[in-house]
């Protein structure tokens, strides 16, 4: 399933992205269960296939076996919801926003394909590179990336993301994957100038917009390997970055099993797995962003991350 965080007419809830369309789902639990006779649809529905991503994703494997449920109802049928809402939307007629729009930890790992640390002058590491990006630097598909005022050397980094489905606590790597909900797509955007000047990355990794994340979150019964996918990244139509995640030097259990020693995760963290070669600090000349830029981040199986530049205002 793909699920998504759609807003429409101000209000934001989950559903199933189903070609070009979107489900609502849990107007489409509340309708289903009305048609089954529930006395207490509105309620149960809540509980059963929350409207909201993160209480969603707490509720594991019931929700989503019951939200497959709901998909299968709003697509089989005409009908409305219990007062009359809708139940199916164009994709076009609705904002889709980052699947996870406020994640309590958003977490990456750099240096994370040979060639990309080849091509910045780095080392191969012995143990993943870790660094943080914070809730405000997440925006969604067709938001823009804001430029800062104090820095003009502003990067893209394709990237596989991983969601977190369950609470997650000194996990083992043989059973990293069953505390996974599913992937998503990363841009992790940086401003080199001020990620290297400092020392650290942190403030030139975290600037408002500079974590676009989506369009859709992919449950993990859909990808078989997540480490044999294609990911590229287009600058203005022109590839920058084509490689593959068989390429990752530390792959998702063991980056899982790795940061779980020392941290607790819960649903709805959002770990970045590292972007391959290509990025624009690495050029010759160097390709920076700058206004009106279009970027689209492609992963196979997961779909299109497409966002625009915005100049300093």
């Amino acid at each position: 399933m793909k699920l998504v965080t759609f807003s429409f007419n101000g209000l934001t809830r989950v559903g199933a992205l189903v070609d070009q369309q979107v489900v609502d789902l849990n107007a489409a639990y509340t309708a289903l269960l009305a048609d089954k006779g529930e006395a207490s649809p509105v309620l149960v529905a809540q509980a059963m296939v929350p409207s909201e991503m993160l209480t969603f994703l707490e509720r594991g494997e019931a929700a989503l076996a019951e939200a497959k449920k709901a998909m299968d109802y709003a697509l089989g049928s005409p009908g409305s919801g219990l007062n009359g809402e809708r139940l199916i939307y164009a994709v076009d007629e609705v904002k889709l926003k980052a699947p996870i729009p406020r994640p309590g930890k958003l977490v990456c790992v750099g240096l994370n394909y040979v060639d990309h640390c080849e091509e910045t002058g780095m080392d191969i590491p012995k143990s993943p590179v870790i660094f943080s990006k914070y809730a405000n630097a997440v925006v969604g598909p067709d938001d823009a990336i804001l430029l800062p005022p104090n820095s003009d050397q502003v990067d893209y980094e394709a990237e596989l993301a991983f969601v977190i489905g369950k609470k997650a606590k000194q996990v083992s790597e043989s059973e990293a994957m069953a505390y996974i909900a599913g992937y998503t797509i990363i841009n992790d955007v940086s401003a080199r100038d001020i990620q290297l000047g400092d020392g650290q990355w942190v403030r030139g990794k975290s600037p408002d917009s500079f974590a676009p994340m989506g369009p859709v979150l992919v449950t993990k019964d859909e990808i078989e390997d997540p480490h044999q996918l294609d990911i590229k990244l287009h600058l203005n139509g022109e590839t920058m970055q084509d490689s593959n995640t068989k390429n990752l030097i530390f792959n998702i259990p063991y980056i899982l099993s790795y940061l779980s020693q020392s941290m607790t995760f819960e649903p709805g963290d959002v770990i970045a797995t590292g972007t391959p070669p290509g990025v624009g600090m690495s050029r010759e000349p160097q390709v920076f962003l700058k206004d009106g830029d279009e970027v689209i981040v492609e992963v196979e199986k997961i779909g299109k991350l497409r966002n625009v530049v915005k100049g300093n205002q």
